[in-house]
């Protein structure tokens, strides 16, 4: 009987970004008359009507159904001498596992038309599966190309790569050849690929010169791969979604197949595994890896915490432990390689765990995630935490609060978890570090799944104060600041909702504010929720106001105890929680960067949810880039008239200028890490001593409500603000970018561990996709590249970024929304 085994894979298991090679351009354009020249002297400006080689690049676009799915990625640019061959392949920002059955690639040979202009020398669509059998596309394709046309990705296309009555038999023979696995014969195959080529150069010869082609070539995987969209559902759910099935069988013809064994344990690898880890064998200890294992234990050391071990990994790692105990990266490798479940392993990996080298503080954070269930892993991590002091604490709190939704607060013998036990009690000990935990168990206690368990973290943290000798006295600040939040949250909604316009919610707010009845002119001295080390006695009412916005935040200015006064901005019906995740970011960035002696003027002003939408934070004086822009025509005239100095070379005191262009770097870098969304001028913000900043952050990890935003937003008007391009103030910009990227890649696994510590918390774009939240952070690092290909990719982002078109446009669009609201 004749074999019908056919081997293949599906393309939404493959998660490789979509690659396509372009190789070379074949035919020639007929030379222009010179008649034409004299007719059309602009037609000169054009590269390949001026010279016999010109140069031409190439641009690849995804498209499907009609819509494109990613921005254009473009060939990099070459000698015009070397020809028309590119021989280079191109990653666009796409999975396999993501294309849609429609895919089409739209590839765009552009040619040079004057120093600034671009013009299409012709374009081609071509289908990324094939129309009969929905295979990928594999190996070389010769694709003819629409001379002066662009590629229009179109489903109807009118650049299609495919032309009625074009064949090439010769080439499709090829494909099949290279594709098949025939028995080789070496001297028969050179002699008949030999006279193959031949026979494809003399058929070539037979087309006009004047048809082009573009030459490419797509992967050339193992096997066939299936275009297959279908997502199983686990066994576990099938039950359940039984009915909704059968629904969705009877209107597509649709059978789900389901694996019994998919949950089950692979009994050939555990068995594989408790074979190799039998405690039998001691030699364990004084076992030392060859330079060749030790190469391939400091790769697996250098994973960032979110990749994931194969089994062989943590075979290694497991049959090495003794040897790893002296490397502190090591432990969290260890802990991920035992089968917890297994007491033969668990036992002595927690034997291990103590005597192990102290391990990092990013490290112990990793270790409370919610990957790690082990109470004697999650004791070992808090007591790493014991040895940091407030400050340090401080920084993390925010993330430690949500880890405890990972931690079993109560076992079953009623005890407290070690993690609980520790936050409440270091808490107690701090006035600050008390302040900042009650506010955050406070607000989680309001929202989300978890209301239960942190309102038990919050009784038993009152009554650890209750038991303190200054507890009662806490307690009662705690209470007034709860009551003082509550009123300026009463007051924001009332103003809010109010239908009056704005000057006369402004008189009332200072009415309200001067009122008698309501104890805010004058009051016993009480720390700010927002900022506990500031100690307010008043308001100031004729200093306070109502923001032109559409929540109508209030301004509110506060007399200190030192004399002083305190600005802050209450917000009602909006959830600062992700305002105050990234805001803490940026602090934790700005202490890292300056530990590496790079301060680079950053503005991390305080942000504190009092509630699930509600909210205060710090005022900064300042103005937006708008507004500058508006008034003074351009960022230089905005810093000259603030710091005037007729000496330096722009005008400007050289002190703001180095503020500016540091704050500038360092906000461009941090943005671009965090993925900060929904860029515009009004939200951009300077102060009059050149500190640059951000303001609102509702967007984030590459989230943006605007369609193509730039990876980075860097405005033309901020590089004219100093100086230009070819200015020196803008060269020590790019350096200090490249500065302050490269540091922070050495705490990325510190910035990963936080952000894992906040996939269950209720930060919106978080939640969105809480399993891909790390993992857009983590590709913003680009850890996979060396330093000298980061720096690289980062002069390539700040360069596409100041020549960006699109987002210049949109500027002007949202100037004209915000001026038609006004």
């Amino acid at each position: 009987m004749e074999d019908k085994t056919f081997t293949f894979c599906l393309s939404r298991d493959i998660n490789l970004p979509v690659h396509v090679k372009i190789d070379y351009l074949e035919g020639i354009k007929q030379r222009v008359s010179f008649t034409r020249f004299l007719e059309c002297p602009e037609i000169r400006q054009v590269g390949s009507n001026s010279a016999p080689s010109s140069d031409l690049f190439v641009t690849v676009q995804l498209f499907a159904d009609c819509k494109p799915l990613t921005a254009p990625v473009r060939t990099t640019n070459k000698n015009p001498k070397t020809g028309r061959r590119w021989n280079e392949w191109l990653q666009l920002p796409i999975s396999y596992s993501q294309l849609p059955v429609t895919s089409q690639l739209a590839i765009t040979v552009w040619d040079i038309a004057g120093s600034r202009n671009i013009i299409p020398y012709g374009g081609t669509t071509v289908q990324l599966f094939e129309e009969k059998d929905y295979t990928l596309k594999r190996g070389r394709h010769n694709l003819h190309i629409w001379l002066d046309q662009e590629a229009d990705g179109m489903s109807n296309t009118a650049t299609s790569s495919d032309v009625a009555g074009q064949s090439d038999n010769l080439e499709n023979k090829l494909r099949k050849n290279e594709f098949s696995e025939p028995s080789r014969l070496a001297w028969h195959d050179t002699l008949a690929f030999r006279q193959l080529e031949i026979e494809n150069l003399r058929e070539r010869k037979k087309v006009s010169m004047s048809e082009h082609s573009l030459i490419v070539e797509f992967p050339k995987f193992d096997f066939p791969v299936l275009f297959s969209d279908y997502i199983y559902i686990a066994t576990d759910e099938a039950v359940e979604s039984a009915q909704s099935q059968d629904m969705l069988a009877e209107k597509f013809s649709v059978v789900t197949v389901y694996d019994p064994d998919s949950a089950r344990e692979n009994v050939e690898e555990t068995k594989h595994r408790k074979l190799l880890r039998s405690h039998r064998n001691m030699l364990d200890k004084e076992l030392k890896p060859n330079p060749r294992t030790r190469d391939e234990l400091n790769e697996i050391l250098n994973y960032p915490p979110v990749q994931e071990l194969t089994a062989e990994n943590k075979n290694l790692i497991w049959r090495f432990r003794y040897y790893l105990t002296r490397d502190k990266r090591a432990l969290t490798k260890f802990v991920k390689s035992i089968a917890w479940d297994d007491p033969r392993e668990a036992r002595p990996g927690t034997e291990l765990l103590t005597k192990w080298i102290e391990i990092d503080v990013d490290d112990a954070l990793e270790l409370l995630g919610p990957s790690f269930k082990n109470p004697a892993v999650r004791s070992y991590a808090v007591d790493r935490l014991r040895k940091a002091d407030d400050d340090e604490l401080q920084l993390y709190l925010l993330q430690l609060v949500q880890a405890l939704k990972f931690d079993n607060v109560t076992n079953a013998s009623g005890k407290k978890s070690s993690l609980a036990r520790f936050l409440e009690g270091r808490a107690a000990k701090s006035e600050i570090l008390g302040n900042s935990f009650y506010w955050f168990v406070s607000v989680e206690a309001e929202d989300g799944g978890s209301r239960r368990l942190y309102r038990s973290v919050l009784s038993d943290f009152r009554n650890t104060l209750a038991g303190m000798p200054d507890g009662p006295l806490r307690l009662k600040t705690l209470d007034r600041q709860q009551k003082f939040i509550w009123k300026f949250s009463r007051l924001s909604r009332e103003i809010r909702f109010s239908k009056e316009s704005r000057p006369r919610k402004i008189d009332n707010l200072r009415k309200f504010l001067s009122d008698p009845k309501q104890e805010l002119l004058n009051f016993e001295p009480l720390p700010l929720p927002l900022e506990a080390t500031v100690n307010v006695v008043g308001v100031i009412p004729e200093e306070s106001s109502v923001f032109k916005s559409s929540l109508l935040p209030l301004r509110i200015s506060f007399k200190t105890e030192t004399g002083g006064a305190y600005q802050i901005v209450f917000k009602n019906g909006d959830d600062l929680r992700q305002d105050q995740l990234v805001m803490q970011i940026i602090n934790l960035m700005d202490k890292l960067l300056r530990k590496e002696n790079l301060d680079l003027k950053l503005t991390p002003y305080k942000i504190l949810a009092t509630g699930p939408m509600d909210g205060s934070m710090q005022y900064i004086p300042s103005i937006s880039l708008a507004a500058a822009l508006t008034e003074y025509h351009s960022i230089l005239a905005f810093l000259k008239e603030h710091n005037p100095d007729a000496n330096a070379p722009l005008g400007v005191k050289a002190d703001a200028m180095d503020t500016f262009v540091k704050s500038c770097a360092g906000y461009c870098v941090i943005t671009y890490l965090l993925g900060v969304g929904d860029r515009h001028l009004d939200n951009l913000l300077i102060s009059a001593d050149g500190h640059f900043f951000h303001a609102d952050f509702g967007y984030i990890l590459g989230r943006d409500p605007k369609p193509f935003a730039p990876l980075m937003k860097l405005p033309i008007q901020i590089v004219e603000g100093m100086g230009g391009e070819t200015s020196e103030h803008y060269q020590k910009f790019r350096n200090y970018c490249f500065t302050a990227y490269t540091t922070l890649r050495k705490s990325a696994n510190l910035i990963l561990n936080l952000f894992a510590l906040m996939v269950d918390a209720n930060i919106p774009d978080i939640k969105i996709e809480p399993d891909k939240a790390v993992l857009k952070v983590k590709e913003k690092f680009c850890l996979d590249m060396s330093e000298e290909e980061a720096i690289v990719h980062f002069q390539t982002l700040i360069n596409d970024s100041v020549s960006a078109f699109l987002p210049m446009v949109i500027d002007r669009l949202h100037n004209f929304a915000q001026y038609w609201r006004a």
